[in-house]
């Protein structure tokens, strides 16, 4: 192996670093990394207010839903409820006797002690048409 032997002074020793400037070139190159941090983040709160807005759509949709169907099952219960009064006075009333006996009359029927009296231009009706009908359910 040739050796080279020349006046020359050695290379001068590249001057020792600052630890400020260290410090400094650490700081630029994660600045460095932000943008493509700062793009997943943005995608992840993208994500999250797709995800709200479903959630909020979602609940509305159900507060709605609920309160139709509870304004349906309420108007069933009243109807239900009035149902139940016509069958408890119809049950009140079919142990009246006077109701019993109109009802009678209603029906064409005629007391032992009483005459059947027929107007001769009456007109032809079924019996019954002469009473209001007890709606029953």
């Amino acid at each position: 192996m040739l050796t080279r032997v020349t006046d020359a002074p050695p290379p001068p020793v590249p001057p020792a670093r600052e630890p400020w400037l260290e410090r400094i070139e650490r700081h630029l190159q994660r600045l460095q990394r932000l943008p493509l941090t700062m793009m997943v983040a943005s995608l992840l709160a993208a994500l999250g207010i797709v995800q709200l807005t479903f959630q909020l759509g979602n609940s509305v949709y159900r507060t709605v839903t609920w309160s139709a169907e509870t304004r349906q099952t309420q108007a069933r219960v009243e109807t239900l409820e009035r149902d139940v009064q016509i069958l408890r006075d119809a049950v009140r009333a079919s142990q009246d006797p006077e109701y019993l006996r109109a009802l009678a009359r209603c029906r064409g029927f005629v007391g032992k002690n009483e005459r059947v009296v027929v107007a001769s231009d009456a007109p032809d009706s079924p019996p019954g048409e002469n009473c209001k009908a007890l709606r029953v359910p």
